[in-house]
């Protein structure tokens, strides 16, 4: 299992970017995929989770509408859209594969970066 992310940058508040993770080693149309992130000092935080035919998501409460995943299965690639950007939004953002638990109340994860079926991260930095 390999995920790697990109597209991480330093921007200024009110920008968008968009974050992608390349997948290989698996079946990427059969795994669910999770996008996380980890500010400095603070714990993972759950932000969305799609479905391997891309047609259900889950989406943290407050980044609905802010933050849009995405996922093509042709490339095995699967995408954070982060717009209206705010710098608590700096964090290592994360993605990893069939690492989260969802009900109608979101998600939780499980593993951590560095872990199997976990990226290695991607750095976004909101600020003026």
């Amino acid at each position: 299992v390999e995920l790697v992310e990109s597209g991480g940058d330093l921007v200024q508040p009110g920008g968008s970017l968009i974050l992608s993770c390349s997948a290989s080693g698996f079946t990427f149309s059969n795994s669910w995929m999770t996008w996380v992130r980890q500010a400095p000092g603070k714990t993972l935080e759950w932000l969305s989770t799609i479905n391997p035919g891309g047609n259900i998501v889950y989406t943290e409460q407050t980044t609905k509408g802010r933050f849009i995943i995405s996922r093509d299965n042709a490339k095995s690639v699967v995408d954070l859209r982060l717009k209206s950007l705010e710098a608590d939004v700096t964090a290592m953002y994360y993605c990893c594969k069939d690492c989260s638990v969802c009900d109608d109340g979101g998600c939780g994860t499980t593993g951590e970066p560095g872990s199997t079926n976990w990226g290695q991260g991607t750095q976004v930095t909101v600020s003026s």
